[in-house]
Order: C-alpha cells, then sequence, then structure tokens
C-alpha cells in the first residue's frame, strides 16, 4: 500500500510504501472494545475507599438489652443502617489492571493504525505522513500552522521518533497530541480522527508491531 508524503505546507512531495501486515489489516471492532477497556483500567487509581463499622466514631457499648423491649436487636450504633454508621460492602483500595494477550494488543493496534489508513472504507479516519517536523525550538505557533497546511481535523494524533521540541510545542495545542512510536496506543488513535506520522517513524512502528517485541 503507498500513501503520499507530504510537507507542512501540504504540498505532495513524493510516496512511501506502507507495510500491508500493519496499515491494511483486517479492522476488527471488537478488539477495539477489549483493548480500552483495559487501558482504562489501567489508568484507574484504585484508591477509593468507604470506612468500615471499626473506622467510624461511636460507642461499643451494646445501646439496649437483648430482650424485652419489643425492639430490634442492636450490638451497635456504628452499623450502616444507622446515621453516622458504616458503610455496607463499600469499595476499599485495589488494582483494577488485569492482564491481556500481547498478541491481541499487538492485533487491535494494528486494526486502528488500518482504520486511520483508510483500510475498511466507510469507518472514518485519516492518514497523514510528512517527510519531518523538525525544530530548533519550542514553538506552539508552529504546530498550529503545520496542522492547518496539513488540513488535518478536529483532533490530531502526531507521532514521532523522540522529538522534545514538538512535544512540548504541541501540549499547548488543545486538538492535537504528540506521540513517540513507543507510546502509540489503540484508546489514542480510536480518539484523534487524523494521524500524522513521520516518514522517519514508519519503520519504528513496523518493528515494534512486526518484530520480537511485540506491542506494549
Amino acid at each position: 500500500m503507498k500513501a503520499t508524503v507530504y510537507n507542512l505546507s501540504g504540498k505532495a512531495t513524493g510516496e512511501v510504501e506502507l507495510d500491508d501486515a500493519v496499515f491494511c489489516a483486517e479492522v476488527r471492532p471488537h478488539l477495539f472494545w477489549e483493548v480500552v477497556r483495559w487501558q482504562l483500567a489501567r489508568r484507574r487509581a484504585g484508591t477509593h475507599s468507604s470506612k468500615h463499622r471499626c473506622d467510624v466514631s461511636g460507642t461499643n457499648k451494646k445501646p439496649y438489652k437483648q430482650k424485652g423491649t419489643g425492639r430490634a436487636r442492636r450490638g451497635t450504633m456504628r452499623s450502616g443502617h444507622h446515621v453516622g454508621g458504616a458503610a455496607q460492602f463499600g469499595p476499599k483500595p485495589r488494582d483494577h489492571s488485569y492482564p491481556l494477550n500481547k498478541r491481541v494488543r499487538r492485533e487491535a493496534l494494528k486494526s486502528a493504525l488500518s482504520l486511520r489508513a483508510g483500510a475498511g472504507a466507510g469507518r472514518g479516519g485519516g492518514l497523514k505522513v510528512i517527510d519531518g517536523w523538525d525544530l530548533d525550538k519550542p514553538r506552539t505557533k508552529a504546530v498550529v500552522e503545520g496542522l492547518a497546511g496539513l488540513q488535518a481535523g478536529k483532533r490530531t494524533l502526531i507521532v514521532d521518533l523522540a522529538n522534545d521540541n514538538l512535544h512540548r510545542s504541541a501540549r499547548n495545542v488543545p486538538t492535537a497530541k504528540f506521540l513517540p512510536v513507543a507510546g502509540l496506543n489503540v484508546y489514542d488513535l480510536l480518539k484523534h480522527d487524523t494521524l500524522v506520522v513521520t516518514a522517519q517513524a514508519l519503520p519504528a512502528i513496523v518493528a515494534r508491531l512486526c518484530g520480537a517485541g511485540g506491542a506494549r
């Protein structure tokens, strides 16, 4: 599969061959659901906590005798059905993450890249390959002008090799996000409707997905 290479002014400067195994794979939406759910679960802090009856203030004394009052039996005033009592079966700190097969993650990432590259017509998406994006210093205006020249969509994901100046420049653009190749993931690919990739980053993406390391 071939893709046109553009400069930051939006003019075509050549063509590049895209690896069909990565950018022309079958689009499988069920893998998107699995991987996005896994990613969001890993992001959860798991610090939610409620108070058990041993954590709330109050006396340990039995409020009244067990029998002879005609009232319900009570052993403590700190139980959950009393005002100021503890929560019943409330949440406690825990780890929400769970394992997911590397092959599933790798195939989902290939499907998301293929979706953005246009495989699976009618599903939306867009891929722009640029010849490079070098900045001598962080400059937000340069990113805004570059995205305008490329006619990128409302939300754009920029992928390159380690490019600190581009990373810093894109941080202040609310419609754009920069990711290095190692940070490329399904959630961000689906969240952004346009994918802008530098030609230098393409071999690294293919090596990550087709090499021995697999997707992270």
